[in-house]
């Protein structure tokens, strides 16, 4: 069924990280509501047929559908992608970056401090989960606009985690990334105001995606999720995938520098009782 309103057909989405979870259903929901996919994962051979079912749910929507399997953190695959786009655009005049969506989740789960030095968080570890959770979303943002193809109205979203603000067993150095990112959104709002371009950080709740299956512990953070979450259930990527295309609509023009959390209120309970697991199912 047709989503209203729709985009515009010279609109593209560029979706860093669009193979799996958040990533892949906002590329699909925003399609079926016109808008193009440019999406850029990184995949090897055995995740590929994921991919390949984006593609195909992308082209059924009647959307236009370019994937580059790089690493989003790389400098010159980077430039080159970002190169190319601008390539398909002089090609066809008026086409234009409405909607960026950072949504990278590599990174290492690692504590900061064990008994056994060789078991904790390195340097090199460390800065790279922040250089690709967080600042790599700078680095795109200054290609697209040095490249003119994000301009007046544009929208860009960065995905966080209660992680940015609270604490999670081997989570420091994502955590971090994740504060760090909600601080480059703030950063983002002020300095493209006057551009009349957005920036906002989505807070998702619990989800059931590739990325939280790697989490230490992750068994429990669902079950005390579904007990938190007024109701009483997981945040899906579909849930989230919905509230970006909203976000992305036109009259969201004054909504910029916020944590916007799309968890039914489940980040904003504080306690409850595992005892009580009448809605753990």
């Amino acid at each position: 069924m047709t989503r209203e309103p729709r985009f515009k057909s010279s609109e593209w989405a560029l979706i860093l990280g669009a193979s799996s979870g958040f990533g892949g259903a906002t590329a699909i929901e925003l399609a079926k509501r016109g808008m193009n996919i440019f999406g850029v994962h990184l995949d090897r051979q055995a995740t590929m047929p994921a991919v390949h079912q984006i593609l195909k749910e992308i082209k059924h929507a009647g959307s236009r559908a370019v994937f580059f399997n790089i690493n989003a953190a790389d400098a010159i695959k980077r430039a080159e992608t970002l190169d190319e786009i601008k390539e398909r655009f002089n090609l066809e005049s008026g086409q234009t970056v409405k909607v960026l969506v950072h949504s990278l989740a590599f990174g290492t789960l690692k504590p900061f401090i064990c008994k056994k030095i060789e078991e904790e968080i390195t340097q090199a570890q460390m800065e790279m989960t922040l250089d690709v959770m967080a600042n790599s979303l700078i680095y795109w943002v200054q290609g697209l606009l040095g490249r003119n193809l994000m301009r007046s109205g544009a929208r860009i979203f960065g995905l966080t985690s209660s992680g940015a603000h609270s604490v999670i067993p081997a989570y420091g150095a994502i955590s971090a990334a994740k504060a760090a990112l909600e601080s480059h959104i703030r950063q983002l709002a002020m300095e493209l105001g006057p551009l009349s371009i957005t920036a906002n950080a989505i807070l998702a709740g619990v989800t059931e995606t590739p990325a939280l299956k790697k989490i230490p512990g992750a068994a429990n953070m669902v079950q005390v999720a579904k007990l938190k979450n007024p109701q009483h259930r997981l945040t899906s990527p579909e849930d989230v995938a919905r509230a970006i295309a909203l976000l992305s609509q036109e009259d969201s023009y004054f909504i910029s520098g916020n944590v916007i959390g799309v968890d039914a209120g489940e980040d904003k309970v504080g306690y409850v009782s595992l005892k009580n697991t009448s809605h753990s199912e």
